[in-house]
């Protein structure tokens, strides 16, 4: 290769690297598509297999700074790795034949070893990795064959410059045109079909046109037991305040699920098992035809910071779970409901707030008067009152297993969190927003304030470290949904800080204390600052 500058050869090789692990994953989607497995796409399982390791607090730092947005942040740095990878497959190829071959094909078996070892995987799932690592190694061979042949017959430059030797000249310009363009119309054709092959085949893998169509088309059973009406008094009209019934679109989402499992609710059956007296399947047509029972009931993330948004408030259709678990008769010393998802995610619940006849723990099946939407848990999910997220509403869910907290631990109780979870009593100032200039005058400061299953009695914020001043609160819903909350503020001059907390009712008030997420949720009077004008 002595006519080509070695370093535009090494870009185009790391470029011809790049162009490789792409027609991999475009065949790899390709396939997923046509054995209709989408979850065994290798990107997919891969972040499905990272999202597993990672320790917790490392997940809960991610999901401190990108939100709702975690999971494209994971694909968007798995994207910058894949890069840098087949960067390094291509240069390798070239210069160290054949490593490049043998690093494609170990990250191919990672790829594999990741999807084949899913919850729900079946020996199928290895096929889509294995062959999309074959067919990259097949464009990666050939393309840097093709380029190597290009640098080997480029023209001196010297020889250029002199005029020496002009026949053999002119030939090997030829033939450095010819290689060349051999090359270009091979990357070209391969980079053309790869991507509109691995388009394709990640539209078709989506599977969310299908799945919603039938989702859309669902009629919902109207309740039996109806929640009430809400009183008119529960909402304030205060701008800027979070919403008293969360939007479907707007409802936060925080779950171990990369990409959104794509369930056919007609084939969709919930397991109860363990130890009880009556095991038994159900079927969603089975489901929909029990007494169904609508209740408004706040949720909450356990990765929720002090002020933060991982909250909401839906009203929910659905039957009660301890009726189904009355049917399977647990037997006596069994304390804790393993519940499963689609995906593998696990839940522990307690068996008694399951049995509860005042808490309406229910197997939802609607959201604000809709079907379930896909990433919320269609066809069906869990909605447990009191509980953090992590140990009751598992989306997806196809199995509940009745067993105790000594013998088992579910997803989150293994990276360290606690096994119950309970919702601690939290406060929140939603305007003004932190930061902002208000004019002197009367301010409104509000917010939302929760103390599941117990129930807010009172709020109170105060300004710069003074009296803490009453707020006027809404109507409560239940004691199952948060509350809104308003405190006229006559804000003069200046810089100020406000802080807000809440009692329940049960005499219960926030500790000043800030207490991070992790084992149990966080603790803390959540506080801003204004500048006033």
């Amino acid at each position: 290769m002595t006519g080509m500058d070695p370093r535009r050869v090494n870009r185009w090789a790391a470029v011809v690297g790049v162009l490789s692990a792409l027609v991999a994953l475009a065949v790899a989607e390709a396939v997923t598509a046509v054995m209709v497995l989408p979850a065994s796409s290798p990107l997919f399982a891969v972040g499905s297999f990272v999202i597993d390791i990672v320790p917790g607090w490392f997940k809960t730092a991610v999901i401190a700074v990108f939100g709702t947005n975690d999971k494209l942040a994971l694909l968007a740095v798995l994207a910058l790795v894949v890069v840098a990878v087949a960067a390094i497959v291509g240069w390798l190829q070239l210069r160290r034949a054949p490593w490049g071959v043998v690093l494609l094909v170990a990250v191919g078996a990672f790829a594999t070893l990741s999807a084949s070892t899913r919850a729900d995987a079946s020996g199928f799932w290895a096929f889509p990795s294995l062959i999309g690592t074959l067919a990259g190694v097949f464009v990666l061979r050939a393309a840097i064959g093709r380029l190597r042949a290009w640098a080997e017959v480029s023209i001196s430059p010297v020889s250029v410059a002199t005029g020496s030797a002009a026949g053999p000249a002119r030939g090997s310009a030829a033939r450095a045109a010819l290689t060349r363009r051999r090359f270009f119309i091979m990357f070209g054709a391969t980079a053309a079909g790869a991507l509109v092959v691995g388009l394709g085949a990640r539209a078709i893998n989506a599977g969310t046109a299908a799945v919603n169509a039938v989702r859309e088309a669902l009629t919902l059973p109207k309740a039996t037991i109806a929640e009430v009406a809400i009183p008119a008094g529960a909402r304030l009209d205060i701008p800027g305040i979070s919403p008293l019934i969360t939007a479907n679109a707007d409802f936060y989402r925080i779950d171990t699920a990369l990409q959104v499992p794509v369930i056919d609710a007609s084939s969709w059956k919930l397991k109860i098992f363990g130890e009880v007296e009556n095991a038994f399947e159900i079927g969603f047509a089975e489901l929909l035809a029990l007494p169904m029972t609508e209740r408004t009931v706040t949720l909450m993330c356990v990765s929720n910071e002090v002020g933060g948004n991982l909250v909401g408030t839906a009203t929910w259709l659905g039957y009660p779970i301890r009726e189904l678990l009355k049917k399977a008769n647990p037997r006596a010393g069994a304390d804790m409901v393993l519940s499963r998802s689609q995906d593998g995610f696990s839940a522990s619940t307690p068996l008694s707030a399951l049995l509860e006849e005042d808490r309406a723990a229910l197997l939802a099946v609607g959201m604000n008067g809709l079907p379930l939407p896909l990433e919320h848990g269609f066809p069906v999910r869990m909605v447990v009152p009191g509980l953090y997220g992590y140990v009751s509403a598992t989306k997806w869910v196809v199995e509940l297993e009745v067993t105790r907290f000594a013998g088992h631990a579910a997803y989150w109780t293994q990276r360290g969190w606690s096994d119950h979870g309970p919702v601690k009593t939290s406060s929140r100032i939603d305007v003004p927003a932190s930061g902002v200039r208000v004019q002197a005058g009367t301010v409104a400061v509000a917010g939302v304030a929760w103390a599941q299953h117990v129930g807010i009695d009172r709020v109170e914020v105060r300004i710069d470290g003074g009296p803490w001043q009453p707020t006027r609160l809404a109507d409560p819903i239940s004691v199952d949904t948060w509350r809104q909350w308003v405190y006229q503020w006559d804000a003069q001059t200046g810089n100020h800080v406000i802080e807000v907390r809440a009692t329940d009712a049960a005499g219960t008030t926030q500790s000043e204390r800030r207490v991070p997420v992790i084992p149990n949720g966080s603790e803390g009077w959540h506080s801003i600052t204004v500048s006033v004008a």
